[in-house]
């Protein structure tokens, strides 16, 4: 697993016209190549009149899938650009489906390959990306002593809180990544002289958004 890729947190549409030809961009989160083929002919279906739907789309936190077409368009000059932008980008987990609208006028190799890119940028704009992190779930237990020590290394590492419990003791429940984990742990025996009790009770992907901690469904924005 990554420790950490990019992908969509909630797509969008952009458009873009050159020479009254119409390019409009549909940008989706995808986990599977089945759930991008559907989005793909869902906006065939929805954009029925357009002359081509042109797309990409990169599966995988490795780009395990990745497909792009022209459909009509000559080679190279649709399907390519399009997943230029979204590799570009980092992203992972994404289609992107451009449908245009022929304005009646060629615009060249360079024209197209300028149009598709331009408007698969409209899209990405018009949606929030996000940064997934591969994260240890720890739950961290100490007395009122070593609970300043706590927040102050969880605030210089920028790790959030997800729970807090305060009874004679207190547990914090925090969201760590990976590849801070062993550091973090570290510094917490040392600040609070060996006193405090670590247990890592999940690892998983999180992201950040508006503030709030995101785990499991709740990533999918589009929900």
């Amino acid at each position: 697993m990554q420790e950490m890729y990019r992908t969509v947190y909630r797509g969008g549409t952009g458009e873009v016209v050159e020479k009254k030809s119409r390019f409009i961009a549909d940008i989706r989160l995808v986990e599977t190549e089945e759930e991008a083929l559907a989005f793909i002919e869902e906006r065939r279906k929805k954009y029925w009149d357009a002359r081509h739907h042109c797309f990409a789309y990169i599966i995988g936190d490795m780009e395990q899938t990745v497909r792009a077409s022209d459909d009509g368009e000559p080679s190279g000059t649709a399907g390519r650009p399009i997943l230029n932008v979204l590799q570009g980008e980092g992203l992972r987990n994404i289609v992107a489906v451009v449908t245009r609208y022929f304005g009646g006028t060629l615009l060249g190799t360079g024209g197209l390959v300028r149009a598709y890119s331009q408007a698969t940028q409209e899209g990405l704009k018009e949606s929030i990306l996000i940064d997934k992190k591969l994260g240890s779930v720890l739950r961290l237990e100490t007395d009122y002593v070593g609970l300043g020590k706590i927040q102050y290394l969880m605030g210089q590492r920028g790790i959030p809180l997800l729970s807090s419990e305060y009874t004679d003791s207190v547990a914090l429940e925090a969201m760590v990544p990976v590849s801070d984990k062993k550091a973090f742990t570290a510094e917490l025996i040392d600040a609070t002289n060996g006193t405090i009790k670590i247990e890592e009770t999940d690892t998983c992907y999180y992201a950040e958004v508006n503030g709030e901690v995101l785990i499991g469904e709740a990533l999918n924005g589009e929900a």
